[in-house]
């Protein structure tokens, strides 16, 4: 998945980044922003929210995704994702909208996974992990 959706998602962002763009008043220097920096942000906050909730995996930790800022830069990233794509095209529709929302959702998905996917850790994690859900909550003792 990461293989296959992070660059259509980044291409994808960048066309409907430059078609967002292009709505904008010829004299407007705002035409760059959406083209340039959304990519950018969606893979600096996807993958940075990925690596924070990756880490807290490997250490046992709680998740940092019940932080309000992690989560709200997560939330920007989709809404601005998906209102680029359904305002690059001339005649925005439920269609272009749910296109726009799927997209988002699986590039940002695979963005987020990058840490884990790449990481040495994921092997360990998951046989403990497993290990954990067969002794149950109560731990190897019993209860």
């Amino acid at each position: 998945m990461i293989v296959i959706e992070v660059p259509l998602y980044l291409v994808w962002l960048v066309r409907v980044g430059y078609l967002a763009g292009q709505q904008l008043d010829d004299g407007d220097v705002a035409r760059w922003v959406p083209p340039v920096l959304l990519p950018s942000a969606a893979v600096v906050f996807c993958v940075a929210a990925g690596w924070a909730w990756w880490t807290s995996m490997v250490a046992q930790e709680k998740s940092p995704l019940r932080e309000l800022r992690i989560v709200a830069t997560l939330v920007f990233t989709a809404v601005a994702s998906v209102f680029c794509g359904v305002v690059s095209v001339d005649d925005p529709s439920v269609s272009i909208g749910l296109l726009s929302l799927v997209v988002t959702g699986l590039g940002m998905i695979g963005l987020f996974f990058i840490p884990a996917a790449s990481s040495r850790q994921l092997p360990h994690v998951i046989r403990r992990r497993a290990a954990a859900r067969r002794t149950g909550p109560a731990g190897p003792g019993g209860a």
